[in-house]
């Protein structure tokens, strides 16, 4: 018998999440010996030095579990937060909350409502959970949250809305958000995943924790970004109690490891290098979209560390040609934008070797074409 026919039916049917290419396969694949990734969204300046030295103490107590219920770290955003506690989930990333939320609430032929294109993990861990997924297309590269109200029906059980959005950096406002909520049945629910949140400037951005016991709404968010613990995997969420309860219900005991929660919480206390981070990512976006101005590149406005480019037909062959120059981007024909790349903002050195390479790319396409 062949072990394909085991396999549960939604499984099969689903493409894997393909993250972005590793420094070291890059290195080893074309002999280089320097490689800069801005293709994963990933802290250019690294993580916290507090969170270092908070791991490197912790270190002596590895041979023991970690807290299951974290209930330290739950304390310190609890408090940042102004939050409860209980009102708080922890997770192994902020992807891990996003399949907890799915495996707690949803039956097969259920629907979900998502974005399209979006974070790619919503349809995959829907579909493997045998949700009927309702896709409803971006609007000028922003979430149609009009048209996604007007797709609900009685089936609908959840909904998705990554503000902002990855993979095109826009955002949703405090106003399309409150008129999306108004006369929304409580038999839904809104999950907000705002892994990008420390990034946000803009003033009309809804605050989403207002929205927490409020029907039934979740709010993701990450360590793994602005606070640079990408590699230690730990998100968290909000929600009502209740929710939280049942999240609790189908969590891992020990979801998130020690050193995790440990560096989450001493980032968590450094102001300084959240500043730096913000400070890179805004001179980053600066700098790349008034040079794709200049040489007439279509680019979305992103409010995060990335920005989304067309760069025409050719994008993967320009997106393995940077790799070759040792500049790891983001090809996007995956979420069905063939003629795009996504750029992670950089340090100065990164972002300015990315457009000189990406300029010599284009001049040389250019003059074969002629």
């Amino acid at each position: 018998m062949s072990i394909k026919k085991l396999v549960k039916k939604s499984i099969l049917s689903i493409k894997p999440y393909k993250p972005g290419k590793p420094i070291e396969d890059v290195k080893r694949e074309f002999g280089l010996k320097n490689v800069y990734k801005m293709a994963s969204n990933e802290n250019a300046i690294g993580p916290s030095p507090k969170a270092i030295a908070a791991i490197k103490k912790g270190l002596l107590n590895i041979n023991r579990y970690p807290d299951g219920n974290s209930f330290s770290l739950k304390k310190a955003l609890a408090k940042k937060f102004m939050l409860r506690p209980e009102n708080l989930i922890i997770g192994n990333g902020s992807d891990e909350i996003i399949v907890l939320a799915l495996r707690t609430f949803i039956n097969k032929g259920d629907e979900v409502i998502i974005a399209h294109p979006t974070f790619l993990v919503y349809k995959i861990a829907s579909t493997i959970v045998g949700a009927k997924i309702v896709s409803v297309p971006l609007k000028a590269f922003h979430y149609d949250l009009d048209a996604m109200k007007k797709k609900i029906t009685k089936k609908t059980k959840m909904i998705f809305i990554a503000n902002p959005d990855n993979p095109t950096g826009s955002y949703v406002n405090r106003t399309e958000v409150e008129k999306f909520l108004k006369g929304l049945s409580k038999d839904i629910i809104v999950f907000f995943d705002e892994a990008y949140f420390e990034y946000i400037t803009a003033r009309d951005f809804p605050n989403s924790m207002r929205y927490v016991g409020r029907g039934n709404v979740i709010v993701s968010r990450s360590f793994s970004k602005a606070y640079g613990l990408g590699g230690l995997r730990v998100g968290w969420a909000a929600a009502s109690k209740e929710i939280i309860g049942y999240l609790n219900q189908v969590r891992e005991p020990f979801n998130v490891n020690m050193l995790a929660q440990i560096a989450a919480i001493a980032a968590l206390d450094d102001k300084k290098h959240v500043l730096r981070s913000q400070k890179l990512i805004k001179e980053g976006n600066k700098l790349l979209c008034e040079e794709f101005k200049k040489m007439k590149l279509f680019y979305v406005p992103s409010v995060s560390n990335f920005v989304l480019v067309n760069v025409g037909y050719k994008a993967l062959e320009i997106y393995e040609k940077l790799m070759r120059k040792g500049i790891i981007v983001r090809e996007m024909s995956a979420w069905g934008l063939k003629n795009f790349i996504r750029v992670t903002f950089g340090t100065n050195k990164e972002n300015r070797l990315f457009l000189k390479y990406l300029k010599k790319i284009l001049k040389i396409n250019r003059e074969k074409e002629k």
